[in-house]
């Protein structure tokens, strides 16, 4: 499977199911007049004074502000009620207006009303301090205050005194902040959402803070406990499809924030995936052999294979390689070679794999054996090894395979087109755009580096350059399969649907039970939107080919962007989150599985058990992946999901449910 058509894949399932979702992507689907309205009424705040502030509703913004107490009743505190009030006064009626309350919490004591008095005080004197941008002597003011709260002997529990502790810390972190003492205003974040979570000024403040201060993956986790807040706090119109406000952190922030996080992600798997060299598992052999069969000499060696005959009639002797001399290591060399061949005829690939690497191994141990090999025996071996190690993820040895087989035969291009390959794998698209040019350089009429050079073209975003290419294959080669579908699938992105379906004709002519044409052909239903089409071309494909794992993610997609038919009618999430995992169950490094199952395990998932698992299905993926554009991808998504867990713990829930 080329990367270009995994791309192609990965671009059609971009309506995920949103009803009664958790996944943050979901939020950022706002209009610009929505935005302009927010930019707008931010900007009217910012004109207002400080005491006027105070009246705004509590809505998540970015600028420090000043809070006060929670205002108490006359007779608590023997005087008139203060000319401020505050987003808390609007949302925390004080405990001693509550008649419900036993007459312990219905009188406050003497002693107690003297200290509101005296926090009344020290409040007005740090608004003071704050108003002449004395910051330190503010927050030591507002120090002072808590100091007496602290004191103070609260029986009760759950006096009015929580809240002005809780509005006295936000100011003193607002001061700290101002005074470019971040440490001391993280720590009175901190610990104001330690008693109330849902305190959107100190976590708004302690996001921007964390970003000041480069800590990222702290910020990142911060942005997701805001969006999950936000949408806790418009659960009733999310559950209805009603109209929502833009969210509170716009998508430019998260990815701002990811841009930072993921790199040191992807280098610490990058790492893991060089310490395991070599113990990578194999493709899935329906990926193997789509590979072979992208070659033109595929029809070529396989009759050579067939003629050999069976693998039991190539019996290789299992005496001590130590006692061999040139000629018998030669002979066993070229044994190795033919039933290692075979077994790639039969279907047997990491038998064959054994039985090159072992020919090569013989090779370097008796130098002069190479030249006695028999025709192109030696060069031959040299571009099986090469296969094989490119199988196994073993990028350098693989180029040193083709670079020896290239030295034997300099005019042979393929050579250099499976070297470019192996670079592609290595994200050295330089490099390999260097060996397919040397290619078509001895060969301009090269299908297969045509066919590959345009799997590099979609790679690097030219189309057109791709295009180019595979219509001069099909020049070449009327009947090369793989050429058409590729064409038929640049042709449907460019909505020439026309054209595209001639291609898939012509494909089909040739190969008739293809399972790959059906794919190809359902894809094609899907971008003129035909979903119901889409899905019987993949049903299809599923039944010609049970271990093609691309029609089983493209009929999930077909589902999941297959619109309802009654009011009411929820998209078949479930269905699809089979069909992807048969999709792993076939081939366990299709990576594009993972990556739609995971967006829509994490998407519909209603308990944070369900959301650990999408992490860990998000490792396995990271284990069984093979190139660093799949590496990227993975690391994006599983620190995001991670940093959602992380969030709601934070925020005390136990279930995303919007019910």
């Amino acid at each position: 499977m080329s990367s270009a058509r995994q791309s192609n894949t990965l671009m059609l399932v971009g309506g995920l199911a949103a009803a009664a979702t958790v996944s943050l992507a979901m939020w950022y689907m706002t209009s610009s007049s929505s935005e302009k309205a927010t930019a707008e009424a931010k900007a009217q705040k910012k004109t207002k004074s400080l005491e006027n502030d105070q009246t705004t509703s509590r809505s998540i913004n970015l600028d420090s502000r000043v809070e006060t107490p929670p205002p108490q009743t006359p007779s608590s505190r023997g005087g008139a009620p203060p000319s401020q009030t505050t987003e808390e006064d609007e949302q925390h009626t004080p405990i001693v207006q509550n008649k419900n309350k036993t007459n312990k919490h219905a009188a406050l004591n003497a002693d107690e009303r003297a200290l509101h008095a005296r926090i009344e005080e020290l409040d007005k004197k740090g608004k003071a301090l704050f108003k002449n941008k004395q910051f330190m002597e503010a927050a030591q003011t507002f120090t002072e205050a808590l100091d007496l709260i602290g004191e103070y002997d609260d029986s009760v529990g759950t006096s009015s005194l929580s809240r002005q502790l809780i509005t006295l810390m936000n100011n003193r972190s607002a001061m700290y902040e101002k005074a470019n003492m971040p440490e001391l205003a993280l720590e009175d974040c901190s610990s104001i959402l330690e008693l109330e979570p849902n305190h959107t000024k100190a976590r708004t403040r302690k996001l921007r803070i964390l970003e000041a201060l480069q800590r990222w993956y702290e910020a990142l986790v911060e942005i997701c406990a805001v969006q999950l807040l936000f949408m806790q706090a418009n659960r009733t119109n999310i559950r209805m499809g009603l109209p929502t406000p833009p969210p509170p952190v716009p998508q430019s922030k998260m990815e701002q924030v990811l841009t930072h996080v993921v790199p040191e992600q992807v280098q610490k798997y990058s790492d893991l995936l060089l310490q395991e060299k070599g113990k990578r598992p194999l493709p899935s052999d329906y990926t193997i052999l789509q590979l072979l069969k992208s070659y033109t000499g595929y029809n070529k060696w396989m009759a050579e294979a067939a003629k050999d005959g069976a693998v039991s009639s190539m019996t290789v002797p299992k005496d001590d390689d130590a006692t061999l001399d040139d000629i018998a290591a030669a002979d066993r060399a070229t044994l190795l070679l033919k039933r290692g061949r075979r077994y790639v005829y039969d279907g047997q690939y990491a038998l064959a794999m054994q039985d090159f690497e072992t020919g090569y191994q013989l090779l370097q141990k008796y130098a002069a054996s190479a030249n006695l090999m028999e025709n192109d025996s030696h060069a031959r071996l040299l571009e099986w090894a090469g296969m094989g190690r490119h199988w196994q993820y073993q990028l350098d040895p693989a180029v040193e395979c083709y670079e020896k087989a290239v030295n034997l035969e300099p005019n042979n291009a393929l050579l250099l087109v499976k070297q470019a390959g192996v670079c592609m794998d290595g994200s050295l698209q330089n490099e390999a755009m260097v060996l397919f040019e040397t290619a078509l350089d001895i060969d301009p009429q090269c299908a297969d580096a045509l066919l590959h050079r345009s799997n590099l073209y979609m790679i690097q975003g030219k189309p057109e350059q791709a295009k180019s290419d595979l219509e001069k294959c099909v020049q070449l080669h009327p009947n090369h399969v793989m050429a058409r579908l590729r064409l038929a699938s640049i042709l449907a992105a460019t909505q020439d649907a026309d054209n595209a379906r001639l291609q898939l004709d012509a494909a089909e002519r040739v190969e008739p039970n293809s399972s790959e044409v059906q794919s190809y052909r359902g894809e094609l239903h899907f971008t003129q939107g035909e979903m119901e089409q889409a899905r019987q071309q993949f049903e299809k494909a599923m039944k010609l080919e049970p271990n093609n794992p691309t029609p089983y993610v493209n009929a999930a997609m077909a589902i999941l962007n297959t619109p309802p038919t009654a009011p009411g009618q929820m998209i078949d999430a479930q269905g699809a989150i089979a069909l992807l995992e048969q999709a792993l169950a076939v081939d366990p490094q299709f990576m594009a599985a993972y990556v739609q199952l995971g967006q829509l395990k994490l998407g519909t998932a209603t308990e944070l058990v369900a959301a650990r698992k999408v992490i860990d299905l998000y490792d396995q993926a990271l284990q069984n992946c093979r190139t660093t554009e799949d590496l990227k991808e993975l690391c994006s998504m599983r620190v995001l999901a991670v940093a959602q867990v992380e969030a709601a713990t934070m925020l005390k829930m136990e279930s995303f449910n919007l019910q």
